[in-house]
Order: C-alpha cells, then sequence, then structure tokens
C-alpha cells in the first residue's frame, strides 16, 4: 500500500521563480491498485514520482509505503521497495553490461550478493525464461551489451528488471513516450501483463488519454500540483477522452491544454 498525506512541496520558495509544485496531495494505493495519472505539462505528475521515490523529500506531509513511513528515507533504501521505469530508454539500465549483468544486478537488488559471486547455470537458465516472456528474442543474446539495444528492447529490458524483485510499488513515469507507436504497444501490452501477473501496486503517468483510459483501474487528473479528479474502477469502464476533457472544463472553467501530448 502506498500513502501520501498533504504532500506540499515548493521549488525556489522565496524567489521571484517560487512555484508550488505539489499542492497538499493525498492520495492512498490499496495493494493491486493501478493508477494511471494524466495531466498538461506542469501539473506536477513528475514531481510527485520523485517524491515517492525519494528523489525529492516533501517540504510538508508524510510518504507511506506499507506499515512504514519513508518520508525521510534515501532514495538508494528506497529502491529496495520501488521498482521505477524512466521515459528515457537510456534510463534504468547499464548500457556498458551485458543484459545478463544487469539481470543478475536487477536480480541482487533485495539480497546480499553482489556481480562477483557469478552467475550460476540456474540463475543463467532463469534469466532466458523470463526474457522469453518479451518475445524480443533476448534470450538469445544474454552476452550483448545493453548499449546495442534498440530503445524498444531497452525499455522492455527496463521494465523487466523494475520488477523482477516484485516491489512493493511500480513507478511507470511516461514509460512508453519515447517509442515509435509498435514498440509503445508492444510495452503498453507487456506491462499490462506483469502487472496482472503480479498484482503490482502501480502508479503509471501518462500524456496518453486513451492509454490511461485503458490501463489501470483507477484514474487521477492533476493540474497545478493539485489532484483535481479521480476516476473509480466502475466510472472508468465508460470514460472516453471526450468526457475526460469535459469533466476538466467543469472543473477548471478552461479548455485543458491541447498541446501534442496530452491529446494523443
Amino acid at each position: 500500500m502506498l500513502q501520501l498525506n498533504q504532500i506540499h512541496k515548493i521549488f525556489n520558495e522565496g524567489t521571484p521563480d517560487e512555484k508550488i509544485a505539489i499542492d497538499h496531495v493525498n492520495l492512498t494505493l490499496q495493494p493491486g491498485d493501478f493508477v494511471t495519472v494524466i495531466g498538461s505539462n506542469g501539473a506536477g505528475k513528475s514531481t510527485l514520482m520523485n517524491i515517492i521515490s525519494g528523489v525529492l523529500i516533501p517540504d510538508v506531509g508524510e510518504v507511506q509505503i506499507g506499515e512504514k513511513n519513508v518520508t525521510n528515507m534515501s532514495e538508494f533504501k528506497r529502491s529496495k521497495m520501488i521498482g521505477r521505469v524512466f521515459q528515457d530508454p537510456m534510463a534504468g539500465t547499464a548500457p556498458s553490461m551485458t543484459i545478463e549483468e544487469n539481470l543478475a544486478m536487477a536480480y541482487s537488488r533485495n539480497k546480499m550478493r553482489t556481480l562477483r559471486q557469478g552467475v550460476t547455470k540456474k540463475r543463467r537458465d532463469y534469466f532466458r525464461e523470463v526474457l522469453e516472456s518479451l518475445h524480443l528474442g533476448l534470450e538469445n543474446r544474454l552476452s550483448a551489451k545493453v548499449g546495442l539495444l534498440s530503445g524498444g528492447e531497452r525499455q522492455a529490458l527496463s521494465l523487466l528488471m523494475a520488477t523482477f524483485t516484485e516491489p512493493s510499488i511500480l513507478l511507470l513515469d511516461e514509460h512508453t513516450a519515447a517509442l515509435d507507436p509498435s514498440r509503445a504497444e508492444l510495452i503498453t501490452n507487456l506491462t499490462r501483463e506483469i502487472v496482472d501477473k503480479y498484482k503490482l501496486t502501480t502508479l503509471m503517468v501518462t500524456h496518453n488519454m486513451q492509454q490511461a483510459i485503458d490501463l489501470g483501474n483507477r484514474l487521477i487528473m492533476m493540474d497545478k500540483g493539485q489532484i483535481i479528479l479521480e476516476v473509480n474502477e466502475e466510472n472508468k469502464k465508460q470514460l472516453t477522452i471526450e468526457g475526460l476533457l469535459m469533466e476538466f472544463k467543469r472543473i477548471r472553467g478552461v479548455q485543458m491544454s491541447s498541446d501534442r501530448a496530452i491529446l494523443s
């Protein structure tokens, strides 16, 4: 379970550039919830992700994972509980290391083991087995450097690594935005499959409204650092892009930003 209680974050406080990035946000994800997050640029989506993961510490409020208050816990310590996939396919993996070495590193995240101990045949067979589920042929390229993989292949590997140890929380930060349509669809389907299989508690930021509607059991809309709309599972089944735009106008009194990413 993830709980955010009265989270507040200000950037450049006391200067002409002061900006309220997160404005007293409350949010609870029950075990197994898959919540999609939409909002225009600057709405606070990525800041919220960074506060949950420990990159940023809130000025006010608490972050709780399970029964543990992690508000002031470092990003490194929190990483044992959180899996995260970024927008940039270059992030989340070590490009100079092989596929096998990257998987070994992810596998050892919660264990007192190092790469120096090597990879046993049993574990190598396991790596091949999980890679086969990606249907990308990576199970036959364990010794290939990750830096030589395509963007879609790297993002698939990043998703696999982030979920290897079945983390308490999975954060997906626009993880299909930088991919071409066919690879984006592949990663979207893979996301659905992995989250459903392991019942992962997931928070996914996306600029693609249709993707936000299609995935997950809940949806939230952010604007100016606030959660202005929450849609439960039952209402989400009837949701459309037009309906979301109408809700934004009803709440804010203006049209939602029409930038390309929002309406894609």
